[in-house]
């Protein structure tokens, strides 16, 4: 699957804390990547654990590419992730991070794979991971039916 297939969204804004700022006066560039985890976590669970679905993933690479500075006037960020690819045992989402006048300030791309927390090894993104990862519409009617597959 790549982004052609997959245009939804999850959006959500995180505050801005004063400790995020540099002396400067610009958000550190490490806590963007902060943030952008931070927006990843809501999104799993709103998407995963609200539906009681555990889904253990680890972040296997990171690719961040700043493209302006969020100034102190910015009090709280806007992120957008979107599942852009979605492999046999990973997914990689991009999170475009906004500024308070909506103009993207960082593009943080991140692989993630799944995890089996037993054996702590890689496995297969399940059918049901794999609807809700691309926000199927017929998401409804498997979580219906068996939701271990």
């Amino acid at each position: 699957m790549n982004a052609d297939q997959n245009s939804a969204l999850h959006v959500t804004t995180v505050p801005v804390r004063w400790s995020d700022f540099d002396r400067y006066g610009h958000i550190m560039n490490a806590n963007y990547i902060e943030v952008a985890q931070e927006a990843r976590l809501q999104f799993a669970e709103e998407e995963f654990t609200a539906r009681g679905h555990d889904f253990a993933v680890f972040v296997r690479h990171l690719d961040v590419d700043y493209l302006r500075p969020v100034m102190p006037d910015t009090t709280e960020l806007l992120i957008e992730t979107q599942v852009v690819e979605i492999g046999n045992t990973s997914f990689t989402t991009r999170q475009e991070i906004k500024d308070r006048q909506g103009r993207i300030a960082c593009i943080v791309e991140c692989v993630q794979v799944a995890i089996d927390l037993n054996t702590e090894r890689p496995r297969s993104i399940t059918e049901l991971e794999m609807k809700i990862l691309t926000r199927a519409e017929d998401l409804d009617q498997l979580e219906a039916g068996d939701s271990d597959k």
